[in-house]
């Protein structure tokens, strides 16, 4: 069995910085802008603006379900509580699958920031990118093994240093956009929150790439377990990742897009920039601040990978405990707490697959962009099964929803659609076949639950459990449904 950890219990703001982390906030504003606004010009803000909107129905169910279930496997305990072990397990396996792709992802983008910092920076030859994101999968795996307030506040520094520094940006560009002492005379043009010369449906066709900025907010939710009061500090760690990060997104594709310009050459550059936020800190405050961009950005990387082993390691750990898997996956350090055999393991999948990529001549921005890819479908599978339980818990009447509140999940269940196909249909290779390989990871997990009945039977009677010790239910006899 694996020992209870001794450390004291996670606070509120030390399991939203996990979310956080996972959605790397400087690496979406530094990154995702760009391509919404070759899609729909100066339009930007809104359609992050209404990106929130989308991630919010979504978001909805887990905030009302982790009220009244918190384990460390966030989908997989919460599906399974609701629906029944086999979706559980179904929707754990597959965000297992997201957590995994997602740290491949940020190792890969580490290593690429990394070498472009240091090339800013004047230093020639670095070496190859998959030797950073190598020192980065041990570091990432060495400072999760440590208590959980480390990663915390290890996250908080991170995040918090590259947010400001956005901030700055932010603030400067408003200034003289609204001095009329812009570079070329930008001006504050608040028709950027409306369709101006685009159609609503090509601003809701674009709300897909605002929407994977926010991927990984329920990352907290995998810390039910280790989070003091986890009915109160769960639902609102989640709500606030995804307000905290969405009036960020709005603020920053604001300032992007009136920093550039909204007249057609703005737009055009906005568009073809590979570094937005490096690109107008050059041109509004210095080089140097340019650099300090540069460099939060690498920072963003490596901590999105923090997050990325933190929660992967706790959806191992918590399958294996119910049987899927070693048990020493399932063991805790018996003074940190933290699922160190796990954690290894993680960490050396993704570094099997970042080498692997590296060995067959993939570029570390191709690596990042098809696993993180790969992550997302996986994502919207598991985010589609929270969905189902949160309306199968509301009919069941166990948790005192008002059945009214239904129209949420339901219409987040409909956004998910929109968005899976929008992500699965009209590419071009290599991302015609992502479609086809998350499907294969997913339908992996199903096929597991279909042929394995008595680890459905296991996965259920600790479910069982978790639902009088955390739930607050009194009728130990209740069987959840396999």
């Amino acid at each position: 069995m694996s020992n209870p950890p001794r450390t004291r219990k996670l606070r509120l703001w030390e399991a939203l910085t996990l979310s956080v982390g996972l959605m790397g906030p400087t690496l979406a504003m530094g990154l995702n802008g760009a391509g919404v606004a070759a899609a729909v010009g100066k339009a930007v803000p809104l359609v992050f603006l209404l990106g929130l909107l989308g991630v919010g129905l979504v978001a909805y169910g887990f905030w009302r379900l982790t009220q009244h279930f918190n384990q460390a496997g966030s989908v997989y305990a919460l599906a399974g509580a609701t629906i029944g072990p086999r979706a559980g397990f179904f929707g754990g396996f597959a965000l297992l699958g997201t957590y995994l792709a997602f740290l491949v992802c940020t190792l890969a983008a580490t290593g690429v920031f990394a070498q472009a910092f240091l090339h800013a920076m004047g230093i020639g030859s670095t070496g190859p990118w998959v030797a950073v994101a190598f020192l980065a999968a041990l570091g990432v795996t060495a400072l999760n093994s440590r208590d959980g307030r480390t990663t915390a506040r290890t996250l908080l520094i991170v995040e918090g240093i590259g947010i400001l520094a956005m901030l700055v940006l932010a603030a400067v560009i408003t200034v003289r956009a609204g001095t009329g002492s812009a570079p070329r005379h930008q001006s504050l043009d608040l028709s950027v929150f409306t369709a101006g010369g685009t159609t609503y449906g090509a601003v809701m066709t674009a709300t897909v790439f605002a929407f994977l900025s926010w991927a990984g907010f329920e990352a907290c939710a995998s810390l039910g377990e280790e989070t003091d009061d986890p009915k109160r500090n769960i639902p609102r760690a989640l709500a606030g990742s995804v307000l905290l990060t969405g009036g960020l997104y709005v603020l920053m594709m604001f300032a992007q897009t009136i920093g550039f310009g909204t007249d057609a050459q703005g737009v055009r550059e906005f568009g073809k920039a590979e570094s937005a936020l490096s690109a107008l800190s050059g041109q509004y405050i210095g080089t140097w601040f340019a650099l300090v961009i540069a460099f939060t950005a690498v920072a963003s990387a490596f901590a999105a990978a923090l997050s990325s082993s933190a929660a992967a390691a706790r959806m191992v750990q918590a399958l294996a405990r119910d049987g899927f898997g070693p048990r020493a996956l399932a063991r805790t350090h018996p003074v940190t707490g933290a699922p160190t055999t796990a954690l290894r393991v993680c960490g050396g999948v993704a570094a099997a697959l970042t080498a692997v990529m590296y060995g067959t001549g993939a570029a570390a921005f191709d690596t990042y962009y098809w696993y993180a890819t790969l992550g997302v479908l996986c994502l919207l599978v598991a985010y589609a099964v929270a969905g189902v339980g949160v309306i199968v818990f509301t009919l069941s009447g166990r948790g005192r929803i008002p059945r009214y509140e239904l129209v949420v999940p339901v219409a987040g269940l409909g956004y998910l659609g929109f968005v899976f196909l929008q992500q699965s249909t009209g590419q071009s290779a290599p991302y015609t076949y992502f479609p086809w390989i998350a499907a294969a990871w997913c339908l992996t997990g199903g096929a597991v639950v279909l042929f394995a009945p008595a680890l459905t039977r296991r996965i259920g009677a600790r479910l069982t459990s978790g639902l009088v010790t955390e739930a607050g239910f009194t009728d130990t006899n209740r069987k959840v449904p396999s």
